[in-house]
């Protein structure tokens, strides 16, 4: 008999540090294992189908090596018009990525899974956070890049820093999903999964 999942080790299957900051707020021990999974979109994937793909992917690829845990995946990916936007990874990348945002409305699908191989549970969330881009000029561009060095953000930009002035306005219904967790969400999830959570 399996013992109870309050007691399960809890693992986020990321090594983003926004993603661990954002979890720590729930003062729950957890330790973070790296997924170890392809990013690569599929051939004319949707960006919202690609962000639940993706965070699924990483929770069970976390749970074949950790089947008592209770395992955390998400993923975030930048919508453009339908088009997936990851992290640019490079300067020039994210000046493109900015370049063509600039006076958009970008919808930032972020997915969460929950899952536990041992108690059969896998569930996931999508949070999607429509997010207006100024006009920006290159100059603003350029200089937003080089004081913030956003190039491990899906969409070139940190919503929680600098990169708050680059936008008009941010309609969503979590707050935290931006950043690349949806809390309420992942809330949800784990005590679907079993784990008291202010119940």
């Amino acid at each position: 008999m399996s013992q109870p999942s309050m007691i399960r080790p809890l693992i986020l299957g990321s090594t983003s540090v926004y993603r661990r900051e954002l979890l720590q707020r729930l003062r729950l021990p957890f330790d973070v294992v790296s997924p170890q999974v392809d990013e690569t979109p599929l051939a004319g994937e949707a960006p919202h189908t690609l962000a639940v793909r993706l965070a699924l992917a990483k929770a069970h690829a976390v749970a074949d090596k950790h089947p008592r845990a209770l395992v955390i995946g998400s993923d975030q990916v930048a919508d453009l018009n339908g088009e997936p936007l990851g992290k640019p990874g490079t300067h020039a990348n994210a000046v493109l990525q900015l370049q063509r945002m600039r006076g958009h409305m970008v919808v930032f699908q972020t997915a969460v899974a929950v899952v536990c191989h041992e108690t059969g549970f896998a569930d996931h969330a999508l949070a999607q956070v429509k997010v207006q881009f100024r006009n920006l000029s290159n100059q603003a561009i350029e200089d937003y890049l080089q004081a913030e060095k956003p190039y491990d953000c899906a969409g070139s930009a940190k919503s929680e820093g600098l990169g708050i002035a680059l936008l008009e306005s941010i309609d969503n219904q979590d707050p935290t999903a931006l950043v690349g967790l949806p809390l309420i969400h992942t809330c949800r999830l784990l005590r679907a999964a079993g784990l008291a959570l202010l119940n």
